[in-house]
């Protein structure tokens, strides 16, 4: 037993990716993303996976001439873009040196940030704190965000409610619509995406209340169990990735170059 749930963690997070693995990776990042949207609304009133209304917002603020939430709009903004940013870079230094956690060094950074934010956050007094706040929450929404974009193809995103939701009502259409006409193409809605859809929302849904919730308990340590649940998760890439390394460089020193 022991054996098996440590292969799974070397796997979830891993270099290796099947459907399965996929499926269950943006399950727990849906859940995680839930709870950083949550907590970034009940600490700041801003939605930090809501980019859309992000964006709306700014534009609104512009008109109506209110620069503090012009500044606090941009300011997210930026950093959903910077986490984005910030997983093109870290994966792709990973996976041009063949790592096995070129994944779970992304999720690394965000479950590390969160945890020292988690940690720090109470303790900072600066007046305009909700901007670092914002910025942080944010960042680590965008890392997370396309992370999965990229371990998925494209086809999951764990913050995007709006494009799930949509997806959801089409593949009850599809299973609703009732094929009259024997010679045309039938019309087949996918049932296992649907549940993974609606999974997906579920979860982020269930996280918004954990993450609400356990803000207005125990304020921003809430999120250190949280990033500590994707810190686990990264462990045995990253060991495995050590072990590696290890062997190398002993590999190096038993046969050193000859002198030319």
């Amino acid at each position: 037993m022991r054996t098996r749930v440590a292969d799974y963690l070397l796997e979830v997070a891993g270099a290796r990716r099947t459907p399965e693995l996929n499926r269950h990776l943006a399950l727990l990042l849906a859940l995680v993303a839930g709870i950083l949207n949550s907590v970034g609304f009940v600490a700041v009133s801003v939605y930090t996976s809501h980019m859309t209304g992000l964006t709306a917002t700014v534009a609104d603020a512009i008109v109506l001439w209110r620069p503090a939430v012009v500044l606090s709009g941009v300011t997210a903004l930026a950093s959903f873009i910077a986490g984005a940013m910030g997983c093109a870079v870290i994966f792709n230094w990973g996976r041009r040196r063949g790592l096995h956690s070129r994944y779970a060094n992304v999720l690394l950074v965000e479950g590390g940030l969160m945890l020292l934010f988690g940690l720090l956050a109470e303790e900072l007094t600066w007046d305009h704190r909700h901007l670092v706040f914002i910025a942080v929450l944010c960042f680590t929404m965008g890392l997370q965000n396309a992370t999965i974009t990229k371990i998925s193809g494209a086809t999951i995103r764990t913050t995007h409610v709006t494009g799930m939701v949509t997806d959801i009502g089409i593949e009850l259409g599809k299973i609703a619509y009732r094929n009259r006409l024997p010679d045309a193409d039938p019309v087949v809605g996918d049932r296992t995406k649907l549940a993974m859809l609606a999974s997906l929302v579920g979860l982020f849904f269930l996280g918004g209340m954990i993450g609400a919730a356990g803000y207005l308990w125990i304020g921003f340590a809430f999120l250190v169990p949280t990033a500590l649940v994707l810190l686990v998760a990264t462990y045995r890439p990253l060991a495995e990735d050590l072990r590696a390394l290890r062997h190398a460089r002993r590999d190096r020193a038993g046969h050193p170059r000859a002198e030319s």
